[in-house]
């Protein structure tokens, strides 16, 4: 019962302490959250080498990396098949929050898209990592519909979550 309200109480905190980065992206179109039966800082040691998603993205087969190692600092993730990119660049990296955010400025169907990555500590060697997404708008194309875009985000999102929680 102590565990269950610990973690109650741990979701009540993280939510107020992210909402204020949420906020400033306005209301989040994909959301995402997971538990992870790791410690934060573990998890956080994993999620913060921003020039290694490849590693946990099937999406994704290799990373060029340009500048710092955080705020600034871009990424264009290149694809299996190497005909489609995503270029990113690193908005916001608080080590002390165990957070990140980037907007997409190439790749997507959407223009104006920001993501916002936090790993929150539960106690108990536990964590959550929290994802939220937010974009202008969606470009209406032939291959995909903004509903399966969603879904494409939130399983690589989740993708990633399980892949990095392995690795850490």
């Amino acid at each position: 019962m102590k565990i269950k309200n610990l973690l109650l109480a741990a979701l009540v905190l993280l939510f107020s302490a992210s909402l204020a980065s949420a906020q400033s992206m306005g209301e989040p179109k994909v959301q995402f959250s997971k538990i992870v039966n790791k410690s934060a800082d573990e998890m956080w040691k994993t999620v913060r080498k921003l020039d290694q998603v490849h590693k946990y993205s099937s999406a994704i087969a290799k990373v060029d990396w340009n500048g710092n190692m955080g705020v600034g600092g871009e990424r264009v993730c290149h694809t299996p098949d190497g005909k489609g990119f995503f270029k990113e660049k690193i908005a916001t990296y608080d080590e002390s929050s165990r957070s990140f955010s980037y907007s997409v400025l190439e790749g997507a169907p959407v223009k104006g898209m920001t993501n916002f990555m936090q790993v929150v500590d539960l106690g108990y060697g536990k964590c959550i990592l929290v994802w939220w997404s937010n974009y202008d708008e969606f470009m209406k194309n032939p291959q995909m519909t903004e509903e399966q875009f969603h879904a494409f985000m939130l399983s690589s999102i989740e993708e990633m979550t399980d892949k990095m929680a392995k690795d850490s």
